[in-house]
């Protein structure tokens, strides 16, 4: 049986997955590259005790092939690092985690979010503005994986995520230990229209299908980012990014 393990790739996301402690199998690296951000990513696997391999190019590319597009391997800048698949958690530990904090819970729902970039982007927005965690679906989802880290820019070490069996009950098990649900939709009354402090769940859908009916109605309100343009809707992680500063700024005021 071999050991089911996740690929990350790219100096950052190595390097964010080393500090934030993610178990590590092992660490490839380019023969002979000693520059700049290698370096440091080295000191820090000598550190952490890792094993480090040295290889060459050709087996780098191979080993990122499947997150590349186009016949084109995926980006590694010289690293890749084989590691344990990311750890879900469940929905009351993104909870549980903000009144550790003693934060109100602010959480993240996406419903349908099929691309990995997006979801990559949507994590590290979430991620920079205090986000506590993001519940994905087992369904319709992007699965988290290495290019989902890359885009991350390497966050997704530092973000909670739940994959849920139905997003129907996650809200409501939300709803029950008192967060709000607000889903963004195209409509008249928009965010900065509508009181987002305090517990919050913001829930993006899919830009094809928006958010499911039923998840819909289990938003406790709906809001729309006002647009000027002449674009119908925005891609799914501006969206969420979006959402997310306009909670942000309304806690400041």
């Amino acid at each position: 049986e071999p050991i089911e393990q996740d690929i990350i790739f790219g100096r950052n996301s190595v390097k964010e997955a080393i500090k934030s402690g993610r178990p590590i199998n092992k660490l490839f690296m380019l023969k002979g590259s000693k520059d700049g951000s290698i370096g440091e990513i080295i000191q820090l696997a000598k550190n952490s005790r890792l094993v480090i391999i040295e290889v060459n190019k050709s087996k780098l590319d191979e080993m990122c092939m499947p997150f590349g597009h186009s016949g084109q391997t995926g980006n590694h800048q010289g690293v890749a690092a084989a590691l344990s698949p990311h750890e879900y958690v469940e929905v009351s530990d993104i909870l549980n985690e903000a009144r550790a904090k003693g934060e109100a819970p602010f959480v993240v729902v996406l419903d349908g979010v099929t691309d990995t970039n997006n979801l990559g982007s949507i994590i590290r927005s979430a991620e920079a503005m205090g986000v506590h965690g993001i519940v994905i679906g087992k369904r319709r989802s992007a699965p988290v994986n290495a290019a989902v880290d890359k885009a991350s820019s390497g966050a997704l070490s530092h973000m909670m995520i739940a994959r849920v069996p139905n997003i129907t009950a996650a809200l409501k098990e939300m709803k029950d230990a008192g967060v709000w649900i607000l889903g963004t939709v195209q409509g008249e009354t928009t965010l900065s229209q509508t009181n987002m402090k305090g517990p919050l769940a913001i829930v993006v859908g899919s830009e094809e299908d928006g958010i499911s009916r039923l998840v819909r109605e289990t938003c406790d309100y709906l809001a729309a980012i006002p647009m000027k343009g002449k674009t119908e809707s925005l891609n799914a992680a501006v969206a969420a990014s979006i959402a997310i500063y306009e909670k942000c700024e309304q806690e400041r005021a």
